[in-house]
């Protein structure tokens, strides 16, 4: 990753941003008990 950086310049930024989203999402909803519907309210809100 570091390597990279000085390489190519490229980051994961856009990785860390998007993963930070889905714990903020599965924090406001406090357990998820439907992991199916979970999975298409993830695909409604980040596609």
């Amino acid at each position: 990753m570091v390597l990279n950086f000085f390489i190519k310049r490229h980051t994961n930024a856009n990785a860390e941003s998007f993963n930070s989203k889905i714990k903020l999402f599965r924090a406001n909803l406090r357990g998820v008990v439907d992991v199916k519907f979970f999975l298409f309210r993830m695909e409604k809100l980040f596609a």
